[in-house]
């Protein structure tokens, strides 16, 4: 499969990206280079929703991306969400091979150079890659409403109903297929309790307010199995 070649496994949320792609790009092509033709732009979203739909992907895959561009929309209505944020969305997971960090340092290089060659202004290429690089750990400075955005929006499966939420967790544990059930249960408590202990695990009022307390009860419920799973050790 080319590169420039989507795959069909889920007609509809593939149709509503393209659909949100198109959305975008009028916006997104007044703030770069004069002269742009207007298929360059359509092809680098066909390549992005290509990236999301690699076979590997299990939960940073084009549901994933729909789902934080749909929270954005949640988080600024009635208005749309800044540009920059919007595209640091398109970007965020762009890159994906399972390795933390790495993957979104990859990611935020790939926005810069894909920006740079539509002829993207500095500013917005900057701001974009730096939200990219936020959701390695998803902390966000005083002030910063572009990362609180894409955090939040990032971090919105935390609050999903517990039926989706336990999808979620299936999910996560088949990207990270290669390691043994001891390893990526470890792994994943750590992460889990780190979450838990933050003061704030969204960052806008908003977000607090959708998806707040439905986080804390998921994290608490996905805690516990992780420890009965570990056979307490966890503890």
């Amino acid at each position: 499969m080319s590169r420039d070649e989507v795959p069909a496994e889920d007609p509809a949320t593939l149709d509503r990206l393209h659909q949100e792609w198109a959305r975008l790009a009028p916006e997104l092509t007044r703030e770069l280079a004069t002269g742009i033709p207007e298929d360059s732009l359509a092809l680098e979203g066909r390549r992005l929703i290509t990236r999301w739909s690699e076979p590997h992907r299990r939960y940073h895959d084009p549901h994933h991306l729909l789902a934080t561009l749909e929270a954005l929309a949640r988080l600024t209505a009635p208005a749309d969400p800044p540009l920059p944020v919007r595209v640091a969305a398109w970007f965020h997971d762009a890159v994906h091979d399972g390795v933390a960090g790495d993957d979104e340092e990859a990611s935020a290089l790939l926005a810069e150079r894909v920006l740079a060659d539509l002829g993207g202004s500095p500013g917005l290429i900057a701001e974009v890659a730096r939200l990219v690089r936020l959701t390695v750990d998803h902390q966000v400075g005083p002030g910063d409403d572009h990362g609180a955005l894409l955090v939040d929006a990032d971090l919105s499966i935390l609050g999903s109903d517990e039926r989706t939420y336990r999808a979620y967790a299936l999910a996560v544990r088949r990207e990270y297929a290669h390691l043994d059930d001891v390893a990526f249960t470890t792994g994943r408590l750590a992460v889990l309790r780190a979450l838990l202990h933050r003061r704030h695990l969204f960052h806008t009022a908003r977000g607090r307010e959708l998806w707040h307390e439905p986080a804390r009860r998921n994290l608490a419920a996905e805690i516990d199995a992780c420890r009965r799973a570990l056979g307490g050790a966890g503890a």
